[in-house]
């Protein structure tokens, strides 16, 4: 399969770049049932056409660059469910190999690996808490192995996607460096700090001496949380900014069910990128029809002139 003729650190610097939205949500709106501790890495087993149309879907509606499905996929978590060390790296592989299948001949779309937290492996919502009780040296041991298999299946970037706190955030940045993968580094916030309740100033400032880190941002989070985070971490993180807010929607982990009214509006991607935006796109219950009116509302106009990018932009885009 081609892969794109620049870097996704390259297309930063020329202006805003279309991510795309939730994974999971365009594969129920296909279909399937994810009521599985896997979620939408069940599919990769299962189902992986279906997975593969969900990137496509994304990719018609103007995305171009398409998280990979393994946001939950964990050697640990396919162990769960009877599946061996072998198999568990070939469904890692062939999460990234479907990205790439869907972008066909294109190339000028990017695939980004999803590394999901810890708390997306135990499947009860901790990933919005995060403090889980591991040490950061317990937590390099957990996401080594699949990140270190992730990157050799050669994906454009990695993304280090739904951090809860600073903890893991360090654990993950361990491991890139010397991986030879550019990555993206994107909390999970609430209001102005992190799940766990840390500053966003000191959660972004992690990445700023991290080689690999292209991009530093959020996701996964309330729309009217993104714009306070994308000029902190503009102002303090010297990367360019991810960001890729949610619906603004409610998980209920217990009754499994998602509950209040959708508050992404695809019109004020144009404001998160005046204040540095350079990824754009969305996370849980952002499907194609939202990204399709985002990549509209960023196109350039006849007559204007493209924001450049720099050091301290955000990247915008979603959650599996």
């Amino acid at each position: 399969m081609p892969t794109p003729d620049r870097s996704l650190a390259q297309a930063l610097a020329e202006g805003a770049v279309v991510l795309d939205g939730g994974l999971s949500n365009q594969l129920a709106d296909q279909g399937c049932d994810l009521a599985d501790a896997l979620w939408s890495a069940r599919l990769l087993a299962d189902a992986p056409g279906q997975i593969q149309a969900a990137h496509t879907a994304y990719l018609r509606a103007g995305a171009r660059v398409l998280i990979t499905s393994s946001y939950q996929a964990t050697y640990e978590g396919f162990a769960a469910r009877g599946i061996g060390r072998q198999e568990a790296t070939a469904l890692l592989r062939r999460s990234v190999a479907l990205a790439r299948a869907a972008a066909g001949e294109r190339d000028d779309v990017w695939v980004a690996a999803s590394v999901g937290p810890y708390g997306a492996m135990l499947a009860d919502g901790s990933e919005y808490r995060g403090r889980y009780g591991l040490s950061v040296a317990e937590l390099e041991r957990f996401h080594r192995p699949r990140i270190e298999t992730l990157a050799e299946a050669g994906p454009d970037v990695l993304a280090l996607e739904t951090v809860p706190d600073t903890d893991e955030a360090e654990a993950l940045l361990r491991i890139v460096e010397g991986l030879g993968v550019p990555v993206w580094l994107s909390y999970t916030v609430s209001g102005g700090t992190t799940r766990a309740g840390q500053p966003l100033e000191g959660a972004f400032r992690i990445a700023a001496d991290a080689k690999a880190v292209i991009a530093v941002g959020v996701n996964c989070c309330d729309p009217a949380d993104a714009a306070h985070a994308v000029e902190t971490a503009a102002a303090t993180a010297g990367r360019p900014v991810v960001v890729y807010p949610n619906s603004g929607e409610t998980w209920d982990e217990r009754a499994r069910h998602w509950h209040g009214g959708s508050a992404f509006d695809p019109a004020l991607a144009s404001g998160w990128q005046r204040a540095g935006a350079r990824l754009i796109g969305g996370c849980c219950r952002v499907g194609p029809a939202q990204i399709a009116a985002l990549a509209a509302a960023l196109a350039p106009q006849p007559g204007k002139t493209a924001v450049r990018g720099g050091g301290g932009q955000a990247i915008l885009g979603r959650c599996s």
